[in-house]
């Protein structure tokens, strides 16, 4: 579709899926769609078609083809520039992973009973600011509960997760200055703060770059300057100082297009040279007494076992505890639900328990669920009720495409009515089927 002069016929795109392969391909779509990529239109003759967007098209035909002068992929630094040796690869592991550790270890530390100052931990008061924002924390020490889903999640989807939530903020405040400016100057023209624009271009730009290559700022705007001193403190990037005309990017950035996110070694490891995934994921042993085993001496492993577990002994390389009524409810009432609980201790179950299925003892499982249920809790999704449907067959069929979309949350058959999680490709689904009898 990248170079095709005309759009891409939908007929000829059925062709490539086979009968069975319905959901895959209207969960592409619509991902396609909702990030204005592909874009759908209807020929005169009613027949349909897809086409790449102008802008996506064009930008991706530089970036493939090299054309162009916008220094999409950065610009390397001259060895005027860089004034000493280049920094080792290990050197910015080791930045990236204090970091981003130190992150995490803020978030849990409190919640796991860890007294402030403790453990040397360097968090900025930007990236403080940056978690309460994004509804991680409420006050030091106190993690909700789509914090502690992030603190679960892989470290790429972290990243994300918080770049996000700082592109967010960007725009508020943006917003906001330019909105003191203008009442106080009479001029809409006049603007202020980082550019929106630029803070994405600027974050594709880091996952394009090379690990262990320094590159040069002189090509970079005042916003992604600004940019540089956060994404230092977060570990994303390195420099060395304001002064510096040069920075490198760390396995966090050259990693955010990718899957491979996970920082290599740990400080808290026992070996340094240890696969990371060894470290991360297969040291939890769970009996069916509720007695559980962590093969680690990582201190924030230890902190987030520590907000459902009550733990009795440490070792050098272990520690145990014991999961009982008291340490699940002080979890919920933190606002962690079970669901999360058992999904970390699968995810991180020693290899020998993984051989099971399911990892953990049913047992074990289902007393983790009737001890937060014995708190009552109640959990709302938010979306949008589907109801009144003119026949049976529209009804079936628009319930049918929620499902291969993979938005459907509930639905009851009786009473023609199901919930849907997102609502736009559904919306189009009906105009298309409103257009299509109109043809008829």
């Amino acid at each position: 579709m990248l170079y095709m002069p005309s759009s891409f016929p939908a007929a000829d795109l059925e062709a490539w899926f086979k009968p069975s392969a319905r959901s895959e391909r209207e969960q592409a779509l619509s991902t396609l769609d909702r990030l204005h990529i592909v874009t759908a239109k209807r020929e005169d003759d009613k027949s349909q078609s897809y086409s790449l967007s102008q802008g996506f098209q064009r930008s991706l035909r530089h970036a493939l083809e090299g054309s162009g002068t916008h220094r999409t992929f950065g610009v390397p630094a001259s060895k005027a520039e860089r004034g000493e040796k280049r920094l080792s690869i290990e050197f910015l592991d080791q930045h990236a992973r204090t970091q981003w550790e130190g992150i995490l270890f803020f978030m849990v530390s409190g919640a796991a009973g860890f007294a402030p100052g403790s453990v040397k931990m360097d968090v900025g008061p930007g990236t403080k600011k940056l978690l309460h924002a994004g509804s991680l924390i409420r006050n030091v020490g106190q993690i909700t509960k789509d914090g502690f889903t992030f603190v679960l999640q892989e470290t790429n989807a972290q990243v994300w997760n918080l770049l996000i939530i700082y592109l967010k903020m960007v725009n508020e405040v943006r917003e906001a200055k330019n909105a003191a400016i203008r009442a106080r100057t009479n001029n809409p023209d006049q603007q202020l703060g980082m550019s929106e624009t630029e803070v994405l271009s600027f974050l594709f730009m880091l996952g394009s770059l090379e690990l262990g290559q320094d590159y040069s700022t002189s090509t970079l705007s005042p916003t992604q300057l600004q940019m540089l001193d956060d994404l230092t403190a977060m570990g994303i990037v390195y420099r060395s100082s304001k002064e510096s005309r040069t920075f490198y990017p760390t396995r966090l950035a050259t990693t955010l297009t990718s899957e491979s996110g996970a920082l290599p070694g740990s400080d808290t490891a026992t070996s340094e040279k240890s696969d990371s995934k060894a470290q991360n994921k297969g040291f939890i042993i769970v009996e069916t007494n509720y007695r559980l085993y962590a093969y680690t001496n990582s201190l924030i492993q230890i902190a987030i076992l520590s907000l459902f577990t009550k733990l009795q002994h440490r070792f050098p390389n272990l520690v145990s505890g014991k999961l009982t009524k008291e340490s699940v409810h002080r979890a919920v009432q933190s606002g962690i639900t079970s669901a999360q609980i058992i999904s970390y201790l699968t995810t991180y179950a020693h290899p020998q328990m993984q051989k099971s299925n399911p990892p953990l003892p049913p047992t074990v499982m289902d007393q983790i669920r009737l001890w937060e249920y014995e708190g009552e809790r109640v959990e709302t999704t938010a979306g949008y009720l589907m109801k009144e449907f003119g026949s049976e067959k529209e009804y079936k069929d628009v319930a049918d495409y929620a499902t291969a979309l993979g938005v459907l949350v509930w639905r009851n058959d009786g009473d023609r009515c199901f919930f849907v999680s997102h609502v736009e490709q559904i919306k189009g689904f009906l105009v298309k089927r409103k257009e299509g009898r109109a043809g008829r």
